[in-house]
């Protein structure tokens, strides 16, 4: 097995308002889609992040706020087992991020 981490990206839910009934059913399949990936055992760890964060530049002295594109922000990260790329995309193309406006990027961690 190798190992992956899936970067979330999404529209800042402070900007996009969506209705309570569809968060609700979008927090159901975020479950569901745990549950499934939990019990096959290809999910190794994840978290979502805060809006509080800042990035740093230059010799580290350019601080700034957390990356933006527009009104989209990093919002989160899995980390995956999986034996290769293909299957790891599969996972992450399965997930429910794609429901609000959000995509995810992919991307192999390097052996230490």
């Amino acid at each position: 097995m190798k190992n992956y981490i899936v970067l979330f990206r999404e529209p800042d839910g402070r900007v996009d308002e969506h209705p309570t009934e569809a968060i609700k059913q979008h927090q159901q399949n975020w479950a569901a889609w745990f549950g499934q990936w939990g019990a096959a055992g290809k999910l190794a760890g994840g978290s979502g992040l805060t809006l509080q964060g800042r990035i740093i530049k230059e010799d580290g002295s350019i601080i700034t706020d957390i990356h933006r594109v527009g009104t989209e922000i990093v919002g989160g990260y899995l980390l995956l087992k999986a034996d290769d790329l293909d299957e790891a995309t599969q996972i992450a193309a399965s997930c429910p991020i794609y429901e609000f406006g959000g995509y995810a990027e992919v991307r192999e961690l390097q052996n230490q």
